[in-house]
């Protein structure tokens, strides 16, 4: 009996080990109506993490009502009073330019496109505020955007 215990106790951890991924940090915001208006400011809250020099991504969760191949957002990092540290564009690719396929994991007509930033947050960074900055006022299709911090 004591053997299976030690046997379900290691296959416990080995499971909860499997299950993180590496990441320090992640969270999306839900658009109303799977609407990114251009007047949404999105705010992550970043004032517990600690950030290291690793990797981080933005993502886009995104339908089949979404028109075009990419998405420029503006990438608004902030310190603890509010100074803005870095203002980057980044231009997110959602659609494979050759074929038109979404890239990006998902079923249905529902994908998540994750990107890699290309910089890496300030050390100081307590937010960061992501917008929409396409040419149009209302970008149908967009279900949640959001960030993620690797290890």
């Amino acid at each position: 009996m004591n053997k299976v215990k030690h046997y379900l106790f290691i296959v416990l951890i080995l499971v909860t080990a499997a299950c993180t991924d590496g990441r320090i940090y992640e969270d999306f915001h839900s658009l109303p109506n799977q609407n990114w208006s251009i007047t949404d400011s999105l705010v992550f809250d970043l004032q517990d993490v600690e950030l290291i020099n690793t990797p981080d991504l933005v993502a886009v969760k995104f339908n089949e009502e979404y028109a075009f191949s990419n998405c420029y957002m503006r990438v608004i990092s902030k310190d603890s009073a509010g100074v803005i540290l870095d203002n980057k564009l980044v231009n997110l690719i959602l659609f494979d330019p050759k074929s038109g396929e979404p890239l990006g994991e998902g079923f249905g007509n529902s994908y998540t496109r994750y990107d890699t930033l290309p910089f890496l947050f300030d050390q100081n960074t307590k937010s960061v505020t992501l917008l929409q900055y396409m040419r149009q006022d209302l970008l149908p299709g967009v279900e949640a955007v959001g960030i993620k911090i690797l290890k």
